[in-house]
């Protein structure tokens, strides 16, 4: 025996967000499993649809056998393999990969191997496409079957043209600007913005009054100016190349007014920046960012450098905690903090 749902994976860290835009699209029977949320039926999945927090969506089939090994009996076999081709009509991959724990045992090499074969894909155990992954059933007997309904992960946009070392994920992006709200008057700040996903995630969720982003590298600033063309949204933004700790600059752009709602993927000193400069530029990135906030604006800030980002928000006074996450990005485990601008 078998039961077909799906499940939508989710950042680890992100879920009561992930659950609250579900609910607004109309989603209310959410399963919550480790890594995620299950939905019942393809049309819980429809709804699901515009979803910007959710990483990816997989078909999930849990089989009522007490090893991996029952997979490969006559009957299992045949109902995963046309799970696949059902999958496979409705985009076009170009592998097979087998995710699990032991993937390179006898058994598991086996059904990897099986399933190429009866898909007619070649088996790629790096970068198929058509991923397929499997693991006990979390909150029950048997095993589950997760296979990836897109041969990219949700989260990874088709409006990203170009890529930047330590590129934000888009699902938190999605996230963070949740959290600082989505007003459609709001005056939106984007500080040190990379390859400008943040803001970009933002102009495609709603409206605003206003929408802008700085970088001090032009190289960066040309990246996004690039990755919003292909959004869409290049006539909404407004990209400036600007140093954070250039007290003219920031005055300059908060010269029309100040800003609602504020975000930052400051540098970790990981792929971007360096751990002794953070230690100067985690202090002035609240300052100036509080110089140009509206009072009571919502400031959302994601690092890994969790101890130094902690210490200097307790030493200064502009900026209160209102939450405070810790997410799953890329190996890492940053701290993600929403701020809330002190009354003056």
């Amino acid at each position: 025996m078998s039961s077909r749902r799906y499940l939508l994976e989710v950042p680890a860290g992100i879920e009561v967000i992930t659950r609250g835009e579900l609910k607004r699209l109309g989603l209310t029977r959410l399963q919550s499993v480790p890594g995620g949320f299950r939905l019942p039926d393809a049309a819980a999945l429809a709804k699901a649809g515009s979803a910007r927090t959710v990483g990816a969506a997989y078909l999930s089939i849990t089989f009522d056998v007490p090893r991996p090994r029952g997979l490969l009996g006559d009957a299992a076999f045949r109902e995963l393999v046309a799970a696949l081709k059902e999958v496979m009509a409705g985009a076009k991959f170009s592998g097979l990969r087998l995710s699990a724990a032991g993937a390179d045992s006898p058994t598991l090499t086996r059904l990897a191997g099986e399933l190429a074969k009866a898909t007619g894909l070649r088996l790629d155990q790096e970068d198929g496409e058509l991923l397929v992954r499997l693991r006990p059933d979390p909150v029950g007997a048997g095993w589950e079957v997760l296979v990836r309904l897109a041969p990219r992960p949700a989260s990874t946009r088709s409006w990203r043209v170009c890529n930047r070392p330590g590129g934000l994920n888009a699902s938190v992006a999605a996230a963070m600007n949740e959290l600082v709200g989505l007003g459609h008057r709001d005056s939106y700040l984007n500080l040190m913005s990379g390859s400008g996903t943040l803001l970009i995630e933002r102009a495609l969720r709603a409206p605003a009054a206003r929408l802008v982003g700085f970088d001090i590298d032009p190289e960066a600033v040309a990246c996004a100016t690039a990755n919003s063309r292909e959004a869409r949204v290049s006539g909404r933004v407004e990209w400036l190349v600007g140093d954070v700790k250039d007290a003219q600059f920031m005055a300059q752009i908060g010269a029309a007014g100040g800003f609602d709602a504020l975000t930052a993927d400051a540098p970790w000193g990981d792929a971007v920046g360096a751990h002794a400069l953070n230690r100067t530029l985690y202090p002035r990135l609240l300052t100036a960012a509080a110089a140009v906030a509206r009072p009571q604006a919502k400031f959302c800030v994601l690092s890994h450098e969790v101890k130094l980002l902690r210490s200097v928000v307790a030493g200064q006074s502009e900026w209160r905690v209102e939450r405070e996450l810790q997410v799953a990005h890329g190996g890492h485990n940053p701290l993600l903090l929403l701020l809330v601008k002190a009354q003056e």
